[in-house]
């Protein structure tokens, strides 16, 4: 059994290569997990599509064939060439596949070095391929690890004591270019995690606040979270001529504004697309500055500077939990080791005791008598070793199943909002 990971990013890819690599939709996700899993090379998948990256994490038997498959796969999926896809791509088998996965539940191979987003993105991913049956234990006692990795980086390090991300970036990038907010009107679009962010910023600012979404419970939700106002979604084309700050991220699957609703203003607007696919169309009016996320980078190489020191330790970790996971993998291997053993003795104890009779040391006729004895012997000698050998390797308590995944997460959840 092989681990094998093929990765797109930012730091191999374009934007747009990304967009078009993106699987924001949960009924094309399933059907590439689906098509990921037809051939018998590959064992277990996890897909994860994020605004940063795309990313195929599987178990398989043939690291070839599996490489191969998932290139045509996400080749069908994008309408990008296979060769072209196989040019960009990061590709990680084993031990250096399962580092990789550690590194970007750590946040450490984030565009934003430290951010608390993606350990979550990370086990929406793994939950839904568990739920819809493409992950079993294979993938699962990676994952969990992963996330324990992820959690020992944020105790024993400060890489995430100012947690940031792209929607925060964004904030303080609108900040360098408008010094003061105070009393300016902003509106945020879309009601997900990065809306969130990037209202209570913009709030806190002392930005006037307005929470847009097609489903207009949400918005209100979010507004009382954030202490907003809302707006109709149904005003949109007017809202993008009114507001001077605006910051999208929503899981539209086309443009929600392009230059059919765009016209001309006498003051400078300031856009922030954070989504994938793109929500705005690229427009050239000079009087809009538009940030997409890889417009970002000057921020974020600031950000990795200050965390510097952080990482390092970080990366120590992650080493050393990858390290410590193969260890513990070859340790769920000690029932057939304990086999062995115990047929190894027993045909060797069968020997002798043939050996001793062909002599005449022993009569013929105790023959079973002899090998029950020699056996039992055996049995009593190798007893407390064998059971030394399973406590060590621990795998009923520390090899929790998939399913046993979702029962934790459930039980932490209530936990958190003080359920029994």
């Amino acid at each position: 059994m092989h681990y094998l990971t093929v990765s797109f990013t930012h730091k191999n890819s374009t934007f747009e290569i990304r967009e078009q690599l993106s699987y924001p939709d949960d009924e094309v996700k399933k059907r590439c997990l689906k098509n990921l899993t037809q051939i018998d090379a590959i064992n277990e998948v996890i897909l994860l599509s994020t605004c940063n990256r795309m990313e195929i994490i599987c178990s398989c038997n043939d690291l070839i064939e599996a490489t191969k498959h998932i290139f045509e796969i996400l080749s069908q999926h994008s309408g990008i060439a296979v060769k072209d896809l196989k040019d960009r791509a990061d590709v990680f088998d084993d031990s250096s596949a399962i580092h990789h996965v550690f590194s970007v539940a750590s946040s450490l191979d984030s565009m934003v070095v430290g951010e608390t987003q993606i350990v979550g993105q990370m086990k929406d991913a793994f939950k839904f391929s568990i739920e819809n049956e493409f992950c079993s234990k294979k993938l699962a006692r990676a994952m969990h690890t992963a996330f324990k990795c992820a959690a020992k980086v944020r105790n024993a390090t400060d890489i995430s004591s100012k947690p940031v991300s792209i929607a925060s970036v964004a904030v303080s990038k609108l900040k360098s270019v408008l010094t003061d907010l105070k009393g300016k009107k902003a509106l945020v679009i879309g009601v997900g995690e990065m809306s969130e962010i990037s209202a209570k910023h913009l709030v806190t600012s002392g930005a006037d606040v307005y929470i847009m979404n097609r489903t207009k419970t949400k918005a209100e939700i979010l507004a009382r979270e954030c202490n907003t106002k809302i707006l109709d979604y149904g005003k949109l084309s007017e809202a993008v001529n009114q507001f001077p700050i605006i910051f999208t991220a929503t899981g539209a699957q086309n443009f929600i504004i392009n230059d059919d609703v765009i016209e001309p203003c006498d003051f400078d607007r300031y856009w922030f697309d954070m989504a994938l696919p793109r929500d705005i169309e690229h427009c050239l009016d000079e009087k809009i500055h538009l940030y997409q996320i890889d417009d970002l980078k000057s921020i974020v190489a600031e950000n990795i500077g200050l965390r510097e020191e952080s990482a390092r330790k970080a990366h120590g970790i992650i080493g050393r939990s990858t390290v410590d996971f193969f260890e513990w993998l070859d340790t769920l291997n000690v029932e057939p080791m304990i086999k062995e053993i115990y047929e190894k003795a027993f045909n060797a104890a069968k020997e002798e005791s043939n050996r001793v009779m062909k002599n005449g040391y022993i009569p013929k006729e105790y023959e079973s008598q002899v090998n029950k004895m020699a056996q039992q012997v055996l049995k009593r000698f190798l007893h407390n070793m064998t059971v030394q050998m399973r406590d060590k390797s621990d795998e009923t308590k520390s090899d929790l199943g998939p399913m046993q995944y979702l029962v934790d997460e459930g039980k932490m959840k209530n936990k958190i909002k003080g359920r029994p």
